[in-house]
Order: C-alpha cells, then sequence, then structure tokens
C-alpha cells in the first residue's frame, strides 16, 4: 500500500512478482542527465543516476536553493523565482541550464513538463535525449480530447462525452445538457485532479467551468476542456505499461486507486480486490493495444474506470511512469521542525524529498513522502501500514496520517468495498478524526497521566536522586483530574518502577514503558497491549498532546487540587465566526467578489483562495453586509488570516 503523508499516500502491495534486469556495468549510458524537476522524484532518478555513474544536474527556483534534490545532485542551476511558471515551467531557462552544464538527456518526472511536446521538441532539435516517449505519443496521450479519439479507434472503452473542446460556459451548459447530468468538465491537458470538477446542474457546469479553466491554465498553461459523462460510483484502476521502440508492449498488472478527494489519489492498493482474472486480462490488453496505437516507448499508466458490473472505461494516459503524491485535505504549509521516517519496520519502504528543517511551500504540492508497505498478503501489508504509520514523526506541519489509518482500519475497506465515492460516503461530514471507544478512552487516559507523573517524577529527581533529600515522594497514590475533549475525569495513579497502575471509570489499568521523554516516539504496553504513542507537546499547566491511534488528542491533567482551583478561572470569549471570514489555508487570493457595502447572501461566493494549484470558493455563513474587505487580487494570504468582516 502506498500513502503519501501530507501529504501522504500510502500504496498496499499484497503480492509481487519480480522482474529483474540485470544493470551492465560496461553498457554505454549517459555522461550527465538533468531533472527536470523537484522533490521526491527527482531524488529517486538522482539516486539511480549515482548508481550508474552517471552525473546529475538539479534545477530549482530561488525559494528552493537548500532543498534536498538540490543537495543530491552534483550540479545545480537556478531556472527562476518561485511559482512555476516561472521556474519548473520556464523552457527558455531550463533550455539555458542543459546548455549552460552540457547535460546530454533530460529526465522530466510528472508533472510540470513532463506530458509538454514543445519541450520534448525542443529537446530534440537541440540533440538532447529525452527520457520517455516521443513527441507524437506525447501529444497524442497527453490532450485528453486526442486520446479519446485514439482510444476509440484502437477499439479501446471509452466514456460518453464531447470529443470536442468546450468554448465557453454557455456552449458547457448545452453540451452537460445533451450528454446528461451529471457531467465531469476536465482539463484536456491535466491530470492529477486539477481542472476537474463534477456538475449536477446548469449552475454547477457554469461554476465548473470557471475554476476548471482557471486550473487548467495555471497548472498546465493550456485552459482548454472537455465534458463527458460523469460514471456514478465507480473504482478507479490503473494498468501499468511499458513498451521500446521495437514495437514490444506489455503491461504489469494494476493499482487500485479509488480512495480519492476531489479527483485525487489519496490510497493505492496493488493488485485491486476486485478484478477477477478475465477483467483484468482484458484491461491490459487494451492498454497495450493503446500503447501501439500510438507507437509508445517508455512506462506509462492507463487509467480506467470500473462500474459495479466490471465494465470498464478508458480515462487517460500518463506518458510517463507515474506514482505522484496526490493531497487530502487543506494544504498547509511551515517547516518540518522533527521528521523521522519509519525505516526501522520491516517490509516498509519511503519515498521522500524533504528531511528534518525542509520546507514546505505554498508554491508547490506538499509533498512529505510516499509510504509503501508490502507483505505475503493483504492483511500483513495492512498490519505493517498501521506499524508505520504509527512510528512516523512528522512536527510541523499538518500531515493526513489520522486519515490514512482510519482509512485501512475501516470495514469497508478491508472487505474492499471501496469506491471513488468512499471518502464522502464514510466521512460526509469531513473527517474528525479517530472516534475512541470506551476501553480506547480509557487506554489514552491512563498513558497521558503515565506520561505525566513520569514527568513529574523525574523533575523531582537530580542525577537519579530527590532534588530535597529531606523530601517525601508519595509514590503510592495521586489523584488526578483530566480533561479530554468536553469530558472531566478522575483519575487513580500509583507506581512500581517503570510501571504505573491506573483506575480510570473503577477500571485498572497497568502502562509499562521506558518512559523516555525525550524520544519523539514510545512503545507503551497496556495490559499486555503494545501501542506506539507520541507526545507532540506537553507544558507545567498540565496540557499535552498526544498522538494515539493516528489522530493526535489535546488533554489537560491537573492535581485534584488544581483543578478545584481551576473553577475560579476566567474563560476565554469564543469568537463570532459568522460574522468573519478567515482563510483556511495559506495561498494566494485569485478574486475578491464583493465590496465594501454590498449585501451577500448565505452560501455565496466571497472569493477565491488558490493553493497548490487548487482554487477554493470561500463563502459567506451568513446573510449580511460587508463591513470590512481586508483581501485584494494578487495577495498571499496565511492560515487563519482575517479576510472579510459582516455586519
Amino acid at each position: 500500500m502506498e500513502h503519501v503523508l501530507y501529504h501522504s499516500r500510502w500504496c498496499l502491495i499484497t503480492s509481487r512478482t519480480f522482474y529483474t534486469a540485470e544493470y551492465d556495468p560496461n553498457e554505454k549510458t549517459f555522461e550527465k542527465l538533468l531533472i527536470a524537476n523537484r522533490g521526491e522524484i527527482a531524488c529517486r532518478v538522482i539516486k539511480t543516476c549515482k548508481k550508474m555513474g552517471i552525473k546529475t544536474v538539479a534545477i530549482h527556483s530561488d525559494v528552493d536553493s537548500s532543498a534536498v534534490h538540490v543537495k543530491m545532485a552534483d550540479e545545480a542551476v537556478c531556472v527562476g523565482p518561485a511559482p512555476t511558471s516561472k521556474s519548473y515551467l520556464n523552457m527558455d531557462a531550463i533550455m539555458e541550464a542543459i546548455k549552460k552544464t552540457r547535460a546530454q538527456a533530460v529526465h522530466p518526472g510528472y508533472g510540470f513538463l513532463s506530458e509538454n511536446k514543445e519541450f520534448a521538441r525542443r529537446l530534440a532539435s537541440e540533440g538532447v535525449t529525452f527520457i520517455g516517449p516521443d513527441t507524437h505519443a506525447i501529444q497524442a496521450m497527453g490532450d485528453k480530447i486526442e486520446s479519446k479519439l485514439l482510444a476509440k479507434n484502437a477499439k479501446v472503452n471509452t466514456i460518453p462525452g464531447f470529443d470536442g473542446v468546450v468554448k465557453d460556459a454557455d456552449e458547457a451548459v448545452r453540451i452537460a445538457r445533451e450528454i446528461g447530468y451529471p457531467v465531469m468538465i476536465k482539463a484536456s491537458a491535466g491530470g492529477g485532479g486539477k481542472g476537474m470538477r463534477i456538475a449536477w446542474d446548469d449552475e454547477e457546469t457554469r461554476e465548473g467551468f470557471r475554476f476548471s479553466s482557471q486550473e487548467a491554465a495555471s497548472s498546465f498553461g493550456d485552459d482548454r476542456l472537455l465534458i463527458e459523462k460523469f460514471i456514478d460510483n465507480p473504482r478507479h484502476i490503473e494498468i501499468q505499461v511499458l513498451a521500446d521502440k521495437h514495437d514490444n508492449a506489455l503491461w504489469l498488472n494494476e493499482r487500485e486507486c479509488s480512495i480519492q478527494r476531489r479527483n485525487q489519489k489519496v490510497v493505492e492498493e496493488a493488485p485491486s480486490t476486485f478484478l477477477d482474472p478475465e477483467t483484468r486480462r482484458a484491461m491490459g490488453e487494451q492498454a497495450v493495444a493503446l500503447a501501439k496505437a500510438v507507437k509508445y516507448s517508455s512506462a506509462g499508466t492507463v487509467e480506467f474506470l470500473v462500474d459495479t458490473k466490471k465494465n470498464f472505461y478508458f480515462l487517460e494516459m500518463n506518458t510517463r511512469l507515474q506514482d505522484p503524491y496526490k493531497s487530502f485535505g487543506l494544504p498547509s504549509i511551515g517547516r518540518l521542525s522533527q521528521y523521522q521516517e519509519p525505516l526501522h519496520v520491516s517490509n516498509v519502504r519511503v519515498d521522500s524529498g524533504i528531511q528534518e528543517g525542509s520546507d514546505i511551500s505554498i508554491y508547490y504540492d506538499p509533498m512529505i513522502s510516499k509510504l509503501i508497505t508490502y507483505g505475503s498478503d493483504r492483511a500483513e501489508a495492512l498490519q505493517r501500514m498501521e506499524e508505520a504509520l504509527d512510528n512516523y514523526v512528522i512536527r510541523g506541519v499538518t500531515h493526513n496520517i489520522a486519515l490514512l489509518r482510519e482509512v485501512i482500519i475501516h470495514p469497508r475497506f478491508v472487505r474492499g468495498d471501496v469506491s471513488t465515492k468512499f471518502l464522502p460516503d464514510v466521512y460526509p461530514d469531513g473527517f474528525k478524526g479517530h472516534k475512541l471507544t470506551d476501553l480506547e478512552k480509557r487506554e489514552l487516559l491512563a498513558i497521558a497521566t503515565s506520561l505525566y507523573m513520569a514527568e513529574q517524577l523525574r523533575s523531582q529527581q537530580f542525577l537519579g536522586s530527590p532534588r530535597i533529600s529531606l523530601a517525601k515522594l508519595d509514590l503510592n497514590n495521586w489523584e488526578l483530574s483530566v480533561q479530554l475533549g468536553d469530558g472531566t475525569y478522575s483519575v487513580t495513579v500509583s507506581n512500581n518502577g517503570s510501571t504505573f497502575s491506573v483506575e480510570v471509570d473503577g477500571m485498572k489499568l497497568n502502562v509499562t514503558s521506558e518512559w523516555n521523554l525525550a524520544s519523539p516516539l514510545s512503545s507503551v504496553t497496556i495490559d499486555g497491549t503494545q501501542r506506539t504513542i507520541q507526545c507532540l507537546s506537553r507544558d507545567a499547566a498540565g496540557n499535552i498532546s498526544i498522538q494515539f491511534l493516528g489522530t493526535v488528542y489535546k488533554l489537560r491533567i491537573l492535581t485534584k487540587l488544581a483543578a478545584e482551583l481551576s473553577k475560579y478561572m476566567p474563560e476565554k470569549a469564543v469568537e463570532d465566526t459568522t460574522s468573519i471570514l478567515r482563510s483556511p489555508m495559506p495561498g494566494a487570493v485569485v478574486a475578491v467578489s464583493v465590496k465594501l457595502g454590498d449585501l451577500v447572501s448565505e452560501g455565496q461566493e466571497i472569493c477565491v483562495i488558490e493553493a497548490m494549484k487548487m482554487q477554493n470558493s470561500m463563502i459567506a455563513a451568513k446573510t449580511g453586509k460587508v463591513k470590512a474587505v481586508h483581501c485584494k487580487a494578487g495577495e498571499t494570504v496565511g492560515e487563519g488570516d482575517l479576510l472579510i468582516e459582516l455586519e
């Protein structure tokens, strides 16, 4: 399974066939290769080149000057400022870097210019090898409109829809009505969920046309859109293909990518639990037929939608080896203050392009890593993933470990009952973290109070002895009050060496650990059950944050006396959030739809924020009059920044 952390997707590999191609060190290779990408994929390419004795050149924007891929490469060239259009999509600057460094070949990675036929053409004209398919295949498969026509001619199953370019919102509405709602509006040159919207009526079609065209122009420099029938409740399954320049092509089984949010993959699994051998073979053969039809010569991915009756339809072909990160939830930026990969867990692989101290920027996909686990069967791979997620230390930015962990233990996922609607079906009101059972709640309270008392005992010691030699420590019994969520719990704790005996709600639990309070990870045993927890923060006021079963819980632990006195402390007034609009994420203001004095209705769009190339419409929480506007188009805003005030 594969997760990507925040920013994380995971991939479960339950069975594997190994294909080996022994590398011949005497075989002629390129002397120098430039990687026209960043992050995790650039690091992977550089690692492979080092094994093969090929020198590498990294390109980077000015904000990426200290990035891991830049440090790993033999040479590095800055190709412009932070925005992708001025750096990683800046063909002139990249071509100049190739000439300057005398690179013989270019690896485009995924995204950016990997499917840009003009870039491949310019490289060919300069005698530089493009590591990927030729320009004909890129043009044919990189354009959804042309690829759909080619797929039809190759007798590949396709989704019913309009095969031309949609000119404007009015035409989009007309076409959508002809096809029949619901419809999918998507960028012709796009991928990765960007420039894609589902519309169920005319109003959503107009809005979808606007957002999709803007996202497409921003991400791919091409705002052309197409419209096709939306297949409700499908599975998203991909076939990997390999083809050479001698008309040989083969398919290498499938990946199930049905767990998605906003058309972006959150979870991948191989093999799919849904396909039977006949359907798998039919999909593979059609994928190969398509590759041969465009004279494809590289690694690629053919994507299909599969309905509940195992009918499958061609979605798109990605003209490169895919495994890109797709985010879930709202983007988070910041610096990784602490970072530790779970490589000590067996059957785990981590592909990352960051390190402790790295910055996650608003300008690019907030990739932390791809976490992959595998096993002899599905159950083992799932167990390894659960372990790996619990042992992954990521501090400084938010991430989606909690969601990923919940997905893999959910009964529907465990039995293979998934579709692209899994997340909205399972979490219709949004994901709010793990819901503790009564026993799990007691375990959390026992762990938290044991940590609290371990710290209290340590603070009373100096070089293994009491700080005040005459002080008598009552090691037998502590009465504590713990606040968790809306509840307050009375807890009694006693200590015997490395074990704390904790009584919660009349139940006694024995909690044992090494109690290394400096370690980011703690292995704790509760009555024979092992748990890996992370203490994210704690302070002198008794506040403690613990990552338990993937989710972060905030508790407050007080002595019985302190809890009694705390009742007399004034409470902080709660902010009225219905009259204000704050940015829920860091990003750039694309548009402001209101001005001072305007009357707005509940649910009306007020402004649009773009983050990580995705546009998000911010709406009014109530009907009212605009009192103040604190942002304007083109400005960068941070999470929590005040945007609009209503009277």
